[in-house]
């Protein structure tokens, strides 16, 4: 079994996306990519798979205790130095601190300043007003108000907390994943999480994606413990709740991942796992979690959801193939074409395409995310093959259950919206690296062709569907 990530696998992914890159930017000559998102495509994915390899022999032998303070000053110094950067880029850039195409982060900077100015009135009644029981957009803008009062409304402060949560997230990420994996799984899960661009990058925007993948993760490691757990306290089974229940207020559809996780993990996970009486018992607080919110206009929302996602998904496409500089190829995608890809996508963006510059920005991250569905998919074959599925139940169907709801939905190539799921791709892609042998080499090979095709034919795609190409 493979306690670290062999140079194999990464000094070949790090030769394709070069290799790509500047194959694409050849064939699209008068599209090519602006240099500056070359430097950033470049520093991700190299930064991503030289410091894997590098980190995971390194480290794998510090003791659990001295693992865990590096982890978390590593992840928050890299945090931390990409939030500065990026407040004075974006500065420099577009005039202000937000990202481009910021109308997200600019109406919840807003929105919560405003709330701020209630709150020093000691008068939220207006507030709950505009609101109007629309809870899942409720979440963010209430915190972020509520900071906002404490530190002034400042922004840096604001992204600082963000890259304190994601550094700690690593550190959840290793305790859930050595408990369900192995101490080396889970060392090589929290490095890439320490790593990965795409959980990085958040941390300098002022969207909601960094507290929500926090939330998400707080609650399956919280989770995780409460079920392997004899320790009935409290606390135990309090926090998972809170982060279960704030989850809604978020994301309808991370709380109803959450519900969803619950009763698989209660239903199927190994009696030697969890016992008939502890299964009885937490069965019995699932079906009264579900029961608090049916009725209710959380309830409203989950079915309008369902009801319209369909609709919501042909419209969306519909709308990106007609709007300006838009893709007219968007309205043939579907979730028939969403669902298989759904670990994979999205593709990076590597030629230039009109007002995409965040997704040009990132486009590193969303490569490697590309390569390691390799690791995951393999993964998800060898506990279905080995029959292990059940024990690691909670993982598999929280991130597996959301990346479904999201494939279904309008929002199944935007990459912000896969961020959720992502700290678990990576504790399954570690797994499966664990797990792998010489004789899948050749698989591993056959797959960064495939992807180096994918990446070729989707920057033809966004060309020709705007008719650059």
């Amino acid at each position: 079994m493979l306690s670290y990530f062999p140079k194999y696998f990464t000094t070949k992914s790090i030769n394709i996306y070069i290799g790509a890159l500047i194959l694409c930017n050849i064939i699209f000559f008068s599209h090519s990519l602006p240099i500056i998102w070359w430097l950033f495509g470049i520093t991700e994915v190299i930064g991503f798979f030289y410091y894997a390899n590098k980190l995971t022999k390194e480290w794998i032998n510090l003791s659990q205790i001295n693992f865990q303070k590096k982890l978390f000053i590593s992840a928050l110094f890299i945090r931390i130095i990409w939030v500065i950067l990026s407040y004075f880029f974006y500065t420099i850039v577009n005039g202000n601190p937000f990202e481009y195409s910021s109308a997200d982060a600019i109406s919840y900077h807003a929105e919560a300043d405003w709330l701020t100015g209630m709150i020093i009135k000691g008068n939220l009644e207006p507030y709950f007003s505009y609101i109007n029981g629309r809870y899942s957009d409720l979440g963010y803008t209430f915190y972020l108000g509520w900071q906002y009062w404490i530190t002034g409304s400042s922004i840096i402060i604001a992204r600082l907390i963000k890259a304190l949560l994601g550094a700690y997230m690593c550190v959840l990420v290793y305790k859930l994943a050595k408990r369900n994996f192995g101490e080396s799984v889970g060392r090589m899960s929290a490095i890439f999480c320490m790593l990965m661009p795409n959980l990085i990058y958040y941390a300098g925007l002022h969207t909601k994606e960094v507290e929500m993948v926090f939330i998400s993760v707080a609650f399956v490691e919280r989770m995780d413990f409460l079920f392997r757990s004899r320790n009935y306290s409290p606390i135990n089974i309090i926090l998972p709740i809170l982060f279960a229940g704030s989850l809604f207020f978020f994301r309808t559809v991370l709380g109803v991942t959450t519900i969803f996780a619950f009763f698989s993990t209660v239903v199927f996970l190994p009696a030697k796992l969890l016992g008939i009486g502890k299964r009885s018992l937490l069965l019995v607080w699932v079906l009264v979690t579900i029961s608090y919110f049916v009725g209710g206009r959380i309830a409203a929302e989950v079915e309008n959801t369902w009801a319209t996602k369909t609709s919501n998904q042909e419209a969306s496409l519909s709308f990106r193939s007609t709007r300006v500089n838009g893709n007219t190829l968007a309205k043939y995608a579907s979730s028939v074409v969403f669902v298989p890809l759904i670990f994979v996508i999205p593709f990076p963006t590597i030629i230039n395409t009109p007002n995409q510059e965040n997704l040009q920005l990132i486009n590193g991250g969303n490569y490697v995310k590309n390569i390691l569905a390799f690791f995951v998919i393999y993964a998800l074959f060898w506990v279905i093959i080995n029959k292990k599925w059940r024990e690691f139940v909670l993982i598999g169907s929280f991130s597996i259950g959301y990346l479904l709801i999201i494939a279904n939905s309008s929002f199944a190539q935007s990459e912000r919206f896969h961020q959720p799921a992502l700290p678990f791709l990576l504790i399954i892609a570690s797994f499966g690296i664990n797990k792998i042998t010489n004789n899948e080499k050749k698989y591993f090979d056959l797959y960064l062709g495939v992807i180096f095709i994918a990446i070729l034919g989707w920057s033809w795609y966004k060309l020709a569907g705007r008719g650059l190409a």
